[in-house]
């Protein structure tokens, strides 16, 4: 097994890792006195069936119940008797967990992590009371605004594609499952070939690399399964009209407005950077376009946002405001006509250096502990498959001009085609 360096700017540098059984180990020794460790797994919500749409979120419950080698409760007991921390998300194209620990404690608690991983015994008394749990957390979600609003907006977005279903799947569906499906996912999906094990902090990369690979060697299942054939979904195609959906809630003080447009995603990495740019450009911060105008200026809306939604798939560019219901279709036109503005080229030198500093910063900034760079790699090694344009990012961003914004707002924000969500205060 060889180990292989990925060339990138001083500020990472990343050794890579593959073993024969498929799985990827990313190291790097930062003098930070603490060492992460981010387990990243290419299983989220796109490759449930609907029958069983929630179950990789609900495995990352029962995952911290218990092995052979650890009771119920054990690992998070050790974790925090040795001060360390510990969590999980789970998305729709990803599930990762993580721990961080002092450097002298690693080669101890970095095996319990990986056997919980590994070795998740799914107890039928447990799965019960997670069950409960999960299904308190869709009715939490369920009395979300924020959270309802992005569900009308997946679903507009979404005809085909798995992003339309939610990542805690409907209670329906949890009500219903019984713990051998998730034993049977879990042995499925949770294999070497489908993780990338990532360790960040103050030891030397070899052993960050060797705890990993040993604890793999003594902790996998002496049987593995093929990680189950899904075929990549193609695209959706773009809006060819404005296709309006209007819904009432009676729980808003003010309504809620999206436009959308369906763009690019990690399957076609190189389109999507013109449109981050157009992000900010558009609403980050308060000198941004919108922000300014709609809110500082004219007071049409008490928050804006545009955000560039890139999902493995299929991406989505979104601009939304929370606004008084008399003002919605003056926002609606004045968010059209700053984006005609964008698409006859109207993007001043002063924005896009402001907006390229930004960039470059948030970067660098966002590179400064073991649990930002660790998750930085887990996420591009898993979803992209190389760590290279996560380090090529900010240049990349830096090498944009304005033209090259203009193109993208043309080609992938026609004001004549897009989603529009229109959620109003009612009874």
């Amino acid at each position: 097994m060889t180990s292989i360096l990925v060339k990138s700017p001083k500020l990472n540098s990343p050794t890579v890792h593959r073993l024969s059984n498929g799985l990827t180990i990313i190291a790097e020794q930062i003098p930070v006195d603490a060492v992460n460790l981010n387990v990243w797994l290419n299983v989220g919500s796109a490759i449930e069936s609907a029958p069983i749409n929630g179950m990789a979120h609900f495995l990352e419950h029962m995952i911290f119940k218990g092995t052979q080698r650890l009771e119920s409760g054990e690992f998070e007991q050790k974790i925090e008797q040795r001060g360390a921390v510990t969590n999980a998300a789970t998305s729709q194209d990803y599930t990762h967990y993580y721990i961080t620990t002092a450097p002298r404690d690693f080669a101890e608690l970095a095996p319990l992590q990986l056997d919980v991983l590994l070795n998740a015994s799914i107890p039928d008394d447990g799965f019960e009371r997670e069950r409960s749990v999960v299904l308190e957390e869709i009715r939490r979600s369920e009395d979300n605004p924020r959270r309802r609003t992005y569900q009308r907006m997946a679903e507009l977005a979404f005809e085909r594609l798995p992003y339309r279903r939610q990542v805690l799947g409907p209670t329906s569906v949890i009500e219903q499952l019984v713990p051998q499906q998730m034993r049977d996912f879990h042995s499925a999906w949770y294999q070497p070939q489908s993780m990338t094990a990532v360790a960040v902090g103050n030891l030397p990369v070899d052993r960050l690399i060797q705890i990993i690979e040993d604890s793999f060697t003594q902790l996998a299942p002496s049987t593995s399964c093929p990680t189950p054939y899904i075929s990549s979904p193609s695209a959706e195609t773009s809006f060819t009209q404005i296709v309006r959906q209007e819904y009432t809630d009676p729980t808003l003080k003010q309504a809620r407005l999206m436009l959308l447009w369906r763009v690019p995603g990690l399957t076609d990495l190189q389109n999507t950077y013109e449109l981050d740019v157009l992000t900010s450009v558009l609403g980050h911060g308060r000198t941004a376009r919108l922000v300014k105008d709609l809110r500082e200026e004219r007071g049409l809306v008490s928050n804006v946002s545009v955000s560039n939604m890139t999902y493995l798939h299929q991406g989505v560019f979104a601009v939304s405001a929370q606004l008084p219901v008399e003002n919605i279709d003056a926002v609606e036109a004045a968010i059209v006509a700053h984006i005609e503005q964008l698409q006859s080229g109207r993007v001043t030198e002063a924005e896009l250096s402001r907006v390229q500093t930004q960039v470059a910063n948030h970067f660098t900034f966002g590179n400064e502990t073991p649990s930002d760079r660790a998750g930085l790699y887990g996420y591009y090694q898993t979803l992209v498959g190389d760590l290279e344009p996560a380090f090529s990012y900010s240049a990349y961003i830096q090498s944009l001009s304005a033209a090259d914004l203009q193109a993208a707002a043309q080609q992938y924000l026609p004001t004549d085609a897009y989603g529009i969500v229109i959620i109003k205060p009612g009874e």
